[in-house]
């Protein structure tokens, strides 16, 4: 069993109208500067994730011909435009996670009496066949184990409950801000004397994950863009999907397919890569052997038992919506539960 006791303390409140919370718009974050951050506060408990903001502007998607430890999947090298948002400082963790997977730790209140919210109304993970940490740690550490769906369906929650549209990034938007402005092969540029100040990898993890945000953050404040674990993006995996983006630099907001069909990517590598996979141009497709050890038939929607590598961090557009739009946005994506 998953320890669960003392997370978060819960707090009461009487929910509106669900009419109401469809409309409701929650009052907009404005920011100019990189970095700059918000907590986002789960609504009921004492747990929350820190969002950075990441401007708009041009940025660099994929890597050149000379970068060491290139793959064939990564050019050829884009200049894209992307609109502007708000990126996990740190890596989803077990506590926020927790709030989704249990029940019993989630409760009937929405953000600042903003948002109606029924927790009895959540598509929550079924039981994980085994630990999906491996023994490697729970508090304090990234949340490991879930499929994308589930990744996605805690994004799902994690919006209905606060009333802001929360997803994965898609490659394109993990990508810049791993790089945090800079155009090295990693965010610190290309001193690898550095990547031991900034990342958790092969080299000095103890072939283990570690708390989050123990590393050096980047130019933009995140932590961990490099190892620790690898993290789920929105997009399916497109072995040929830059030579698709235009070369003139008219591209915006680049994506493959916000969608649930084919296999995910993960991006920034993790504890057990070597440098070559911690890049922030590298790309690596989700594979079967994730689910090797599921008995299940059909295999978990929700686990993978075989990925204690694979996390993910959350992304919320700059701009307003309403809880109609984040209802219809996710109906699109998940289907209606």
């Amino acid at each position: 069993m998953i320890p669960t006791a003392g997370l978060y303390a819960r707090n009461a409140a009487a929910p509106a109208s669900f009419l109401t919370a469809l409309l409701t718009v929650v009052p907009a974050l404005t920011a100019q500067t990189a970095g700059e951050t918000f907590t986002q506060v789960i609504a009921g408990t004492e747990v929350s994730i820190e969002m950075a903001f990441v401007p708009a502007g041009l940025s660099v998607l994929g890597s050149p011909d000379t970068e060491a430890g290139r793959d064939d999947d990564e050019g050829p090298l884009r200049r894209v435009s992307m609109d502007a948002f708000w990126m996990g400082v740190h890596e989803v963790t077990y506590e926020a996670y927790s709030i989704f997977m249990y029940r019993e730790l989630d409760d009937h209140v929405g953000t600042n009496g903003h948002v109606t919210f029924d927790a009895d109304a959540v598509s929550r993970p079924s039981p994980a066949y085994e630990d999906p940490a491996h023994g490697m740690g729970h508090v304090g550490h990234p949340m490991v184990g879930m499929s994308r769906v589930a990744a996605m369906e805690f994004a799902r929650w994690l919006s209905q409950k606060s009333g802001r549209l929360y997803r994965l990034p898609t490659e394109a938007e993990w990508e810049r801000a791993c790089r945090g402005g800079g155009q090295g092969a990693y965010a610190f540029g290309d001193d690898m004397a550095e990547l031991d100040a900034h990342a958790w990898y092969a080299g000095n993890s103890g072939d283990e994950y570690h708390e989050v945000g123990l590393k050096a953050p980047n130019a933009w404040g995140f932590h961990d863009m490099h190892g620790n674990v690898a993290e789920w993006t929105m997009d399916r995996y497109d072995l040929h999907f830059y030579d698709r983006i235009p070369q003139d630099g008219t591209a915006a907001n680049p994506r493959t397919e916000e969608s649930t069909v084919g296999l995910g990517v993960v991006r920034g590598g993790a504890f057990d890569d070597d440098a070559a996979g911690l890049r922030c141009a590298d790309r690596f497709r989700e594979t079967t052997a994730w689910k090797r050890r599921d008995p299940q038939m059909p295999k978990s929607r929700w686990w993978n038992t075989d990925s204690p590598h694979v996390g993910f961090r959350l992304l919320s557009p700059a701009g307003d919506h309403t809880m109609e739009e984040i209802h219809a946005y996710w109906e699109n994506v998940l289907g209606t539960r």
